[in-house]
């Protein structure tokens, strides 16, 4: 009895020695939970994934910016997640968040609204993925850099040239972008910094039109019921003008035309000259900028705050 006693004992001794071996190997080779952390950098292969929130695919001017993007993820073997939010200020927001999810490398965000973004920035900020603005900036969080044109610039640049068209004088009619679009504000600042305060010029009316060819048409109709005399019109971007063109040819007038973009409905009516004029700003080039810049951030490099696009005016050749 004592011998079979000692044997069960000597069995429970090994059995307890093998759970605890056992137990050990387990904690010891368990991977470390990593579904609290955003931005884990490169993929195991290497692979940079970069998220791009797009204001609008609607816009032939952002379908340019995105294959621009497109074509430079391609070269650099880099993916490329686009989220369209269709001018959706909380559907881009939504967008945001769903690239965060994913835990994308970088964001890079075309802002529906400069201001609304703020909480999608610092959303990300707080899951450690950098922040890259395109085109629009946005007002709040941690940016690390942002990819555009000098849209204040440009408006300035569109102001003088009508100056210049009208010979210092006449009757001026602006149509704005989206309210709270840094792009708006700068091409508008731009533009009065050019045409206010000159003798003999005049603008007789300031409307929105939402970056938008149907509400630049109809934005366009209601101001020449209540304004006859009218010489130019300044759009914040060809689709506008492209609108409003459609309006002024319908009734019968002539009136100079100028947008922003240069997207290619705006340049061939500039070159069959019926708009006078359009500022480039280079979309595709924007796009493959920010995805070169957004794979500089991933690898730790250091880029600049604002990098520049060039722009210039496209005139009848």
């Amino acid at each position: 009895m004592k011998r079979f006693l000692k044997l069960a004992l000597a069995s429970s001794l090994v059995l307890s020695v093998l759970a605890g071996c056992s137990t050990s190997s387990s904690l010891e080779n368990k991977a470390p939970d990593q579904s609290s952390q955003g931005g884990s950098g490169a993929a195991a292969d290497g692979t940079i994934t970069i998220g791009l929130a797009v204001s609008t695919l609607n816009n032939p001017f952002f379908v340019t910016l995105k294959e621009g993007a497109e074509k430079a993820a391609s070269e650099a073997g880099a993916k490329l997640i686009v989220v369209d939010a269709q001018d959706d200020t909380a559907k881009q927001i939504s967008g945001v968040e769903d690239l965060i999810q994913k835990k994308v490398d970088v964001i890079l965000i075309n802002p529906t609204d400069s201001a609304a973004i703020t909480t999608a920035v610092e959303a990300a900020n707080q899951a450690n993925i950098p922040v890259i603005t395109v085109d629009r900036a946005a007002e709040g969080g941690n940016v690390v850099s942002h990819i555009a044109s000098d849209n204040e610039k440009g408006g300035k640049m569109a102001g003088e040239f009508i100056l210049e068209k009208l010979g210092g004088k006449g009757n001026i009619v602006e149509l704005q972008g989206i309210a709270g679009t840094s792009a708006a504000r700068d091409r508008g600042k731009g533009f009065h910094e050019a045409v206010d305060n000159k003798d003999g010029v005049k603008v007789v009316a300031q409307q929105p039109a939402d970056f938008d060819r149907a509400k630049g048409l109809s934005v366009m109709e209601n101001i020449l019921q209540g304004n006859k005399d009218i010489q130019a019109v300044f759009a914040h971007n060809d689709e506008m003008a492209l609108g409003a063109l459609q309006a002024i040819e319908a009734a019968g007038k002539q009136i100079l035309v100028v947008g922003f973009d240069a997207t290619d409905d705006a340049v061939k009516a500039v070159n069959e000259g019926k708009m006078a004029a359009t500022v480039a700003q280079k979309p595709a080039a924007i796009g493959e900028t920010a995805v070169q810049t957004a794979i500089s951030v991933a690898k730790g490099e250091k880029v600049d705050s604002f990098i520049p696009v060039d722009l210039e005016l496209v005139t009848k050749k």
